[in-house]
Formats: structure tokens, C-alpha cells, sequence
């Protein structure tokens, strides 16, 4: 039998996007029943539990995969790891191999997201679900004053921080609360491209920053594409100022549409039924 299996590097150097993406393709997949795979296992039990992924499994890294897979296996893959050399295993490897972001968009979303909420938040932080540098309470925070804000706390994020924040926020969300407060927050700022996405397919009007340290290594096209506003600030204090100025008057922003990847399904169903059918053959024969 034929696998399809999905591939996400996630972890707490690289965040929660990946994995987020891979579950907005998964919910399309479902009828084949794909197997998720991360490079985290923490990250492969967070899509258990928060994101409605059946089958998930860590393996660490992308070419620890054949070990888990069977050459003719599905794969479709959300990472930066494979050399060009790795590419060219994988692609002898697999049946089919699909990358997001060259054969499926990374402007994928969840179906939830683009359905009718109800605001019940006017602004809230969200600086990403990855912070091992510990730049939101050593950068960001220092002499920081208390903002009229609420802050949607990272997956990542250390052991106590959710009392460490108290001092420069309104309310602290626990990480548990990510799509609701993504869809019912009216302006949300934040570093990951996206968590502004997601917002912005759920009607709400995100607004962009860069990093201090980790700098900006994500989808700049992607914010261009839908004419989402980005700001900076030196600190948390000068970010939220800025951030208060670009709400005032928030740019007309492009509508995010639905990814339909059925054409991907169809070949992946018919493929998979393809070599069913030889390989059921073959055994009949051999019996």
C-alpha cells in the first residue's frame, strides 16, 4: 500500500508555520489518510492535540524519512533542509513529491479561518511561537511601560513567562487560545507571516514586524501580495506606537482566497489506486 506522508520543520528554532501550513493541507487530504511527520516530537503532539492531525510522528530531520517511509510513498515537504542532491533522492524515492511553496502555495489556510467570527478583541501581540533567544523579555521588554494590549503567548515560549508578561500587557492568552484569538482579534501584530495571513483570511487587519535578532528570513512576497502594512520599533515601546499610528489609518488590504489543491488529491488517489491495483496483481500472481 501507498502512503502519503507530510513533512514539517517545526520545532523551537523555527516556530510553529511550517506545521500550521502542513495542517491546512492535511484537512484537504484527509480521505487518503496522510501521516504527519515533524522534525520535533513536542511539535508532532501539539498537531495531535491542537490542530486536529490524526497520524503524527516525529523524526528529527528530513532525510531520517526513509527509515519511516517505503519507496513509492506520497510526500509533500514544508522545510528548508534538503540540498539540491536530497531533492533528487527524494524525487527517485517517492511516487509523487510535492514542495510547499514551489507545488502547493504558502498562502494555504485552513478552512476555519475563513469562517464568520465575531470580534471580541480589539488588539492583541502575537510575536511568534518561537523565542529561544529569549528576545521578548531581553529586548523587547526592558523598561518597557504597560501597553492597552493583550498578548497571545508563543508554543514555545519559556516556563513562566505567562507571569513575567503580566506587567507589560493587558491580558497574557495561553497558547491553547491561538485560532480563536487569530480570528476574533481586530488588529493583530506580529513577526510570523503566517499567523497575519490567517488573520487576514478571517476578515482582520494584521499588521507585520521583523525580528530583532532572527531578523526576516520568511515570505516578503506574500506580505507585498496582500498589501499587509509592516512596522518596526526598537522596543516594545516604540513598536506599539508604531503600530497604534498604522490602525489609525489601515491600508486597503488584498482578500485572501482559498488554496484548492484537488488537482494534487485526484493524482494523488489515482496514483495511489494505480499501484494498488499492480501490486495486488503481483501478489495474486506469486500466490
Amino acid at each position: 500500500m501507498i502512503q502519503t506522508y507530510l513533512y514539517a520543520q517545526s520545532g523551537h528554532n523555527f516556530g510553529l508555520e511550517a506545521i500550521r501550513r502542513c495542517a491546512a493541507i492535511y484537512h484537504q487530504l484527509e480521505k487518503v489518510d496522510p501521516i504527519l511527520a515533524t522534525s520535533d516530537y513536542r511539535a508532532a503532539s501539539f498537531a495531535k492535540d491542537e490542530l486536529g492531525i490524526k497520524k503524527g510522528v516525529g523524526v528529527d530531520i528530513i532525510t531520517a524519512l526513509p527509515h519511516l517511509m517505503t519507496r513509492r510513498d506520497i510526500l509533500i515537504y514544508d522545510s528548508q533542509e534538503p540540498s539540491d542532491l536530497t531533492k533528487k533522492h527524494m524525487k527517485d524515492f517517492c511516487t509523487i513529491l510535492l514542495e510547499v511553496g514551489v507545488d502547493i502555495p504558502k498562502d494555504i489556510i485552513d478552512n476555519e479561518f475563513f469562517e464568520e467570527s465575531k470580534v471580541t478583541r480589539e488588539k492583541c501581540f502575537f510575536f511568534a511561537d518561537d523565542d529561544y533567544e529569549d528576545e521578548m523579555m531581553n529586548i523587547l521588554c526592558i523598561d518597557s511601560k504597560k501597553h492597552d494590549m493583550d498578548i497571545l503567548l508563543g508554543h514555545y515560549f519559556f516556563m513562566g513567562h505567562d507571569k513575567k508578561l503580566v506587567p507589560f500587557f493587558k491580558e497574557v492568552i495561553e497558547d491553547e487560545e491561538y485560532a480563536k484569538t487569530i480570528k476574533e482579534t481586530k488588529y493583530l501584530l506580529t513577526s510570523s507571516v503566517y499567523a497575519a495571513l490567517q488573520s487576514l483570511a478571517s476578515g482582520n487587519s494584521p499588521v507585520f514586524f521583523e525580528r530583532k535578532i532572527k531578523g526576516f528570513k520568511g515570505d516578503i512576497d506574500l506580505l507585498e501580495k496582500y498589501n499587509i502594512p509592516a512596522v518596526q520599533g526598537k522596543d516594545l515601546n516604540e513598536l506599539v506606537d508604531n503600530f497604534e499610528k498604522i490602525i489609525t489609518d489601515y491600508p486597503k488590504t488584498s482578500k485572501i482566497k482559498k488554496v484548492d489543491i484537488s488537482d494534487h488529491i485526484k493524482n494523488i488517489i489515482d496514483t495511489t489506486a494505480k499501484y494498488e491495483k499492480i501490486l495486488g496483481n503481483t501478489l495474486h500472481k506469486d500466490v
